[in-house]
């Protein structure tokens, strides 16, 4: 079964998974006319995008069909004529035209093997332009070493053995892959502290996104709770030892999340 994305849930922490995007463009140093946003979501970054560069025309490309339903859907209670969404995988996507701006936000980390990408997405960028990318990179952080070492044991091992595991590089690794002749790339890492608020909100928060494909391999047949419904039980096992790792304080909990960035700016003499 392939995974599927709930745009609800996964904006259900907006504004903590939008600020590395609004760090990443910060240090874009262009003035595109075109702008692609690869594995775009729901469209809520890609909207800041526009709102940044009003008079570029944006496009959103995104592989899950829900994802561009909601950011389609969104966009026409504020249709600008500047922004339009792709039904499409960025493995396979070709550009039309020379991309002023290529950007790509918490997505190559579900791409195996993205790194032989990049030179093709690269060489979509115009000359002046850009590539800008980021990534989370807390996969040996305990909420995703849980998770792995739960989903190893049975009874979850035999339907979460072959889930989709998300994984990314360090900065240094962005800055050789991005670097050659006619490009300035600048790459580096941080980790944010995210105070989350409310009941098990690790576990909220991570089932929206990298413990989706496990938790979505899970059979959850019969009554809530009931002997056919392993993810219910996973969930229950799950959210007991993240409350550990992340216990609560007297201002919510603290989830470290470390997340790299590299932005590659091609010169303006670079070859098409």
């Amino acid at each position: 079964m392939t995974p599927t994305w709930d745009s609800a849930h996964y904006l259900s922490f907006a504004d903590e998974r939008t600020r590395p995007f609004v760090d990443l463009l910060a240090r874009v140093d262009t003035r595109p006319g075109c702008i692609v946003d690869l594995g775009c979501g729901p469209g809520h970054l890609t909207a800041l995008l526009h709102a940044r560069w009003p008079g570029a025309a944006v496009t959103g490309v995104d592989s899950s069909a829900e994802m561009i339903a909601r950011a389609r859907s969104d966009n026409a209670a504020r249709p600008t004529g500047q922004v339009s969404y792709v039904h499409d995988d960025l493995r396979y996507w070709r550009a039309e035209q020379s991309v002023d701006l290529l950007v790509s936000a918490a997505t190559l980390q579900w791409v195996p093997e993205h790194l032989s990408l990049l030179p093709k997405l690269a060489a979509a960028v115009a000359p002046g332009g850009a590539f800008a990318l980021t990534v989370p990179a807390n996969f040996d952080a305990a909420s995703h070493r849980l998770l792995r070492e739960i989903a190893a044991h049975e009874p979850y091992a035999a339907h979460a053995a072959g889930a989709e595991q998300p994984a990314a590089h360090d900065a240094a690794t962005y800055l050789q892959a991005l670097s050659g002749p006619g490009w300035r790339v600048d790459a580096w890492e941080t980790t944010y502290l995210h105070l989350l608020q409310g009941s098990d909100p690790v576990l909220r928060w991570i089932s929206g996104t990298g413990a989706r494909p496990v938790l979505q391999a899970l059979p959850c047949d019969g009554s809530p709770g009931g002997p056919g419904d392993l993810r219910s039980r996973f969930e229950l096992e799950y959210a007991a030892s993240l409350r550990e790792a992340y216990p609560p304080g007297p201002y919510g909990t603290v989830l470290p999340f470390r997340r790299v960035f590299a932005v590659a700016h091609r010169s303006q003499a670079a070859s098409p």
